[in-house]
């Protein structure tokens, strides 16, 4: 049996909500969990409730971010000279720098 999971307000979770996604979706969701260190569970529930999502700058979202930058790097070099890329990658574009202003704007050395 598992053990019992508690929210930060010690409240059990007892409730289990599920639903579908398309495999383009599930990839963008995986993407937005790595780059903010929460789990897939709590990003969930953050973004559903419509709370603030802080990530914390530690050594698991330093090497996501720098994975994905080089993914994004080498979708860049795929694309041809005059083609669009897909909204798949602009939209993980922007989130990566929305991360990387956030730790711009906490930063100790400006």
């Amino acid at each position: 049996m598992s053990a019992k999971n508690m929210d930060g307000k010690n409240r059990f979770r007892s409730k289990t909500i599920s639903f579908r996604m398309s495999p383009e979706e599930n990839k963008q969701l995986e993407i937005a969990v790595k780059l903010t260190g929460l789990t897939k569970q709590d990003y969930i529930i953050r973004r559903l409730l419509c709370k603030d999502i802080v990530v914390q700058g530690n050594p698991r979202v330093y090497k996501a971010l720098r994975n994905q930058l080089a993914e994004v790097l080498n979708e860049l070099k795929r694309i041809e000279t005059g083609q669009k890329p897909n909204d798949e990658l602009l939209d993980t574009i922007s989130l990566i720098a929305y991360i990387m202003n956030g730790f711009k704007e906490d930063s100790v050395y400006e």
